[in-house]
This record gives structure tokens, C-alpha cells and sequence, in this order.
């Protein structure tokens, strides 16, 4: 990682410039062990995952640049390589103001789901593989169980057990009809110059079951982390641009929620759970809401648990 680094900052300032640069801002955007991002003037570059598949990513590159009303549209058509790693070159864009939680676009996010679950799958460039939601939160899991003991890790395993397979990807999903975005949350909205709101990182995109990508925000709802408002305006959005995950407003949404809503708050829960024993601490109490939360889906009584896992 430490030669990665310097190194893609230079990838970066050459790729955005033929001649000498005084370009600011340039600095790390984030730096983690699945993504290494670094921001030089306007061009954002991405060292992705150790592992990444080439071929995977190069069909999901081409599907953002088809898609550029919707996604946000990289810089180069292919990825290169660099210590080890693929690297790919993007816009910047604007990220939601944190600091402000009443301006956050909850209703450019919801649309702009239903926009890409609506795109036919004859449209796109490339067969792409599947969605990859529920192998992240099997990943989380893993990561759980290699942390070393925690309190508040059988919980979450209890809520996990629970699963249908797919929700565990452990076998297909039940609908393989829908472009997804797979890691859908508010992070992964930019604002370009123009205003317009896109989608961003392509790393999870793929065929699979379009609720996934509203079981975040379902499940930060539900667990009391999402206020009504929010919520509504986000459902409301969705189904008004004619989103398929979920029935036309006036039925209930949570049916094709609920799975896809417990998952997310396993994965979120087993993240928490890690990283507090990385770092030795507590549990702070929006990481404490997702393990009670668990406990609670745990404790469902077995009528109304799912009845396969298969």
C-alpha cells in the first residue's frame, strides 16, 4: 500500500494533464483494503480490490459509460494495471454534504434506482455476472468470525441463520432480471458541475434482485436510524418513477423488502462488531442499534422465519 499510493497519485496527474500542473485540490480520498482512491484537480483515480476480476470490471466499465445519465461515466473505457492492481479513471463529482442531513437526495437516489433497475438487460454491452449485495454481506460475516470472540457476534449470527441461501450467496438469487447497483447508500451519489446526481463505483453492479438496493436505507428505517420523513421520500420517489422492486404505491413494500432488509442489517452489524475488536473499543450506539436489531430478528418465532434455506 505504501507504493501504491504515490504511485497512483501519479497516474492520476498524468492522466489529467499533457503539461506541467498546478492543479489543486490532490489528496487521498479513501484508502481502505478493498479501494485505494485518489483525487488529483478533476480526475478521480480508483486502484480496486485486490483480485478483481479483469474481464468483470472491464463489462461493468462499459455499462457505466452506456449508462451516463444514470451512472457516472469513466474517463478511460479500460482499466490499467498498477502495482498489482486495476486502476480506473473517473470525473469528480461533489459527494452529499454529511454535515447536512435535510439536503440529502433522497429523492434523486430513489429515481435514479429505479432508472438503472428499469434498463433492459438486452440494452447492455456485456452479459455481466451476478449482483454482488449478498456476497458482500457474506464477506462481512467472514470478516466477523475472524475478528475473535465479541459479545454481541452471536446475535448477529443468529439473524444470519435465518436467511434464505441466496440472501447468504449461497445459491442463485430468485430474479436474475433487473440491472442492480449492489451497494446502494448515500455515498455513492456525486453531483456533477451541471447539478446532476449519478451514481458511482461500478465494483458491485450486476443481474440480480432489485430490492437489494433499497434495503439500506429499509433497514436503517427499521432500526430506528432513518426517520419517516425520510423514508417516505425515498419510497414515494422510487415508486414514483415506476421502480420494479417494490408494488405501486399503496401496497405494502416490505414483502419484497424484509429479506434483502435483514441481510443488510447482518452486514452492517458484522462490520461494526469487527471493527470494534480491530480497535478495541466499544460498541458505539448506532452500532449498538444494528446488533440489538439482530437480536431481534433472531428472536423471531419460527412461523414466521423464513421456511427454506434453500
Amino acid at each position: 500500500m505504501t507504493a501504491l499510493l504515490p504511485a497512483l497519485t501519479a497516474k492520476a496527474r498524468s492522466t489529467a494533464h499533457t503539461t506541467p500542473c498546478v492543479c489543486t485540490p490532490e489528496g487521498v480520498l479513501a484508502d481502505r483494503d478493498d479501494a485505494t482512491v485518489i483525487r488529483h484537480g478533476d480526475t478521480v483515480a480508483k486502484a480496486h480490490a485486490p483480485g478483481t476480476d479483469p474481464e468483470e470490471l472491464a463489462a461493468r466499465l462499459d455499462v457505466a459509460a452506456a449508462l451516463g445519465g444514470t451512472l457516472l461515466a469513466p474517463l478511460r473505457p479500460t482499466p490499467v494495471e498498477l502495482h498489482g492492481r486495476l486502476v480506473t479513471f473517473w470525473p469528480h463529482g461533489s459527494p452529499v454534504d454529511r454535515d447536512n442531513p435535510d439536503a440529502a437526495p433522497w429523492e434523486a437516489a430513489a429515481t435514479l434506482l429505479a432508472d438503472l433497475h428499469k434498463v433492459p438487460v438486452a440494452r447492455l454491452p456485456h452479459p455481466l455476472p451476478d449482483m454482488r449485495g449478498p456476497a458482500k454481506a457474506a464477506r462481512a460475516m467472514a470478516r466477523l468470525r475472524a475478528a475473535g470472540p465479541h459479545p454481541a457476534a452471536a446475535p448477529v449470527e443468529r439473524a444470519w441463520v435465518t436467511l434464505p441461501a441466496w440472501a447468504r450467496a449461497e445459491a442463485p438469487a430468485p430474479s436474475r432480471k433487473h440491472l442492480c447497483h449492489g451497494d446502494l447508500h448515500l455515498g455513492q451519489l456525486v453531483r456533477t458541475p451541471e447539478g446532476q446526481w449519478l451514481l458511482i463505483d461500478v465494483d458491485d453492479i450486476g443481474l440480480g434482485e432489485p430490492a437489494w438496493d433499497l434495503a439500506r436505507p429499509a433497514a436503517w428505517y427499521a432500526c430506528g436510524l432513518l426517520g419517516p420523513e425520510e423514508w417516505t421520500r425515498f419510497l414515494t420517489a422510487y415508486q414514483g418513477a415506476g421502480g420494479p422492486a417494490i408494488p405501486a404505491a399503496g401496497a405494502d413494500p416490505w414483502p419484497a423488502l424484509d429479506v434483502p432488509a435483514r441481510a443488510l442489517t447482518a452486514q452492517t452489524a458484522a462490520l461494526a462488531v469487527a471493527k470494534s475488536v480491530a480497535q478495541e473499543r466499544p460498541l458505539d450506539e448506532i452500532e449498538q442499534a444494528v446488533v440489538d436489531a439482530c437480536d431481534r430478528m433472531a428472536a423471531l418465532p419460527p412461523e414466521l422465519a423464513p421456511t427454506s434455506t434453500k
